[in-house]
């Protein structure tokens, strides 16, 4: 039997690393025709040489997602390489976390422009081509950090609320055939903290990321589970987090 991701096509932003890259080696495993997306080229031509080296469909784009353009470039770039765009996967993000006191506004703004504006640059850009297919799928990774709020990460927690805000909405605007999901990882094996400027912020995160964290295999499994289901289910949110994580 084949799976439900058998020759869908998914762009993944994000996919240099962490739970970009693992969601795109699992679907690419699962058949799928990934469409790999990050600022950092040499990673994402990397995985993608790896992808087809176990005999998967994969192409990397160089992308920013503080551009719309580069998101009309991905978008692109999966119909005119295989025809079609089934699902985008919305996983950049940065979580340069700091007491609201220390007044890090250029981190406040770059978590705005990427971990917000970078989702709907890419709901711009996915959603008219969806609307004409008559199918699509939006996946946005947001974050435990939205539902448990302590300090140090109000505005992370505040991006990542947004983004769930607007993925409701997106969601009851969709209509019976577009699907809408939200994934919110605990703490997990990233690279994550490396965006921290804060170094005090940066050593407790990673702390706790050595202590319990758990693999991005984790959370590409929840994306594969909610992309799998038949066309009449919408896996609305997901949460996936340490057993250890309180």
């Amino acid at each position: 039997m084949t799976s439900g991701i058998e020759g869908k096509v998914v762009a993944i932003t994000g996919a240099s690393s962490g739970i970009g890259e693992a969601t795109a080696l699992l679907l690419a495993e699962r058949g799928a025709k990934v469409v790999l997306a990050a600022r950092r080229s040499d990673r994402i031509e990397a995985l993608a040489a790896r992808i087809a080296g176990a005999s998967g469909e994969a192409v990397a784009v160089v992308t920013d997602v503080k551009r719309r353009a580069d998101l009309s470039r991905l978008v692109a770039t999966a119909r005119e390489r295989y025809g079609k765009l089934d699902v985008l996967v919305s996983n950049a993000g940065i979580s340069p976390i700091s007491a609201l006191d220390d007044l890090r506004v250029e981190d406040w703004e770059a978590m705005i422009d990427v971990n917000i504006k970078g989702v709907l640059y890419g709901i711009a850009e996915a959603l008219p081509v969806f609307r004409e297919q008559g199918s699509g799928h939006f996946v946005h990774t947001l974050s435990t950090a939205g539902l448990k709020i302590v300090p140090t990460m109000s505005v992370y927690a505040g991006t990542k609320n947004a983004v769930r805000a607007i993925s409701e909405g997106l969601r009851q605007e969709a209509g019976e055939t577009l699907r809408v999901t939200t994934v919110s990882p605990g703490f997990i094996r990233t690279e994550l903290a490396g965006s921290i400027t804060d170094p005090d912020a940066r050593s407790g995160i990673q702390a706790g990321m050595d202590k319990i964290a758990i693999s991005p295999d984790a959370i590409a499994r929840a994306i594969a589970f909610a992309i799998e289901q038949p066309a009449g289910v919408d896996v609305g949110e997901i949460v996936v987090r340490p057993t250890a994580q309180s």
